[in-house]
């Protein structure tokens, strides 16, 4: 499994882009379906003869297909299928095990303009998932300097906050919460909510929101 360092930009390219450049998805397809076919044939102990004579395709052609030099048609994965006795999405099996991850190093995330973010207030982006898996947006929130102000906030989906460092009172349309390190509260995001007073600094939390994947 490869991963992506979000602290180098050439990484924000997908890990794993198997639906991008139609050159990469062929020599996945190809590849994948070679070793599905070797391994289901020497399964049943047969020679790439054999196999021949059981699916009717030539053995010339199995050996390219065996060694991803030719890309079967349907038909011939069919063919395949019945004489190797397995379904024909077997041949396909592993196409997806390799997916996209993320790797944040700490204090690496990116830094992004938020509301009310400033000197004193660093919100960090720890990354989203490229589509369609981008269903969550974590944020590493860091307050260092007491305001009589806070921004309230409103947003389609759900919100989770796990405290962990420092202690502050988070506003949940008219409730008032005291968060402690290891703290965690979970709402749905439609409600006007945010930080109403910092308690004890420096504070530090991380807030992941629930969003409706882009396309």
């Amino acid at each position: 499994m490869r991963t992506a360092n979000l602290a180098d930009e050439s990484s924000l390219q997908p890990v794993a882009e198997l639906g991008g450049r139609t050159g990469d998805l062929e020599e996945a397809l190809g590849t994948v379906i070679a070793a599905r076919v070797r391994e289901f044939r020497l399964q049943l102990g047969w020679t790439v003869g054999q196999l021949a004579t059981e699916s009717g395709i030539s053995k010339g052609m199995l050996s390219k297909i065996e060694n991803a030099q030719a890309a079967p048609s349907l038909a011939t994965l069919a063919r395949l299928s019945e004489a190797l006795q397995v379904p024909v999405t077997a041949f396909f099996r592993g196409l997806d095990e390799e997916q996209e991850v993320l790797f944040v190093k700490a204090g690496q995330g990116l830094n992004i303009e938020h509301k009310g973010s400033g000197a004193r207030r660093r919100y960090e982006s720890l990354g989203i998932m490229r589509a369609p898996n981008n269903t969550l947006e974590p944020v590493r929130v860091t307050l260092t300097e007491r305001s009589n102000t806070f921004p309230l906030y409103q947003h389609a989906g759900t919100e989770l906050i796990h405290m962990l460092s420092g202690r502050m009172e988070y506003g949940y349309g008219s409730a008032r919460y005291l968060l402690e390190s290891g703290d965690a509260l979970q709402f749905v995001g439609g409600v006007p909510h945010g930080p109403t007073a910092l308690v004890e600094l420096p504070i530090q939390f991380l807030s992941i929101k629930s969003i409706t994947p882009s396309t």
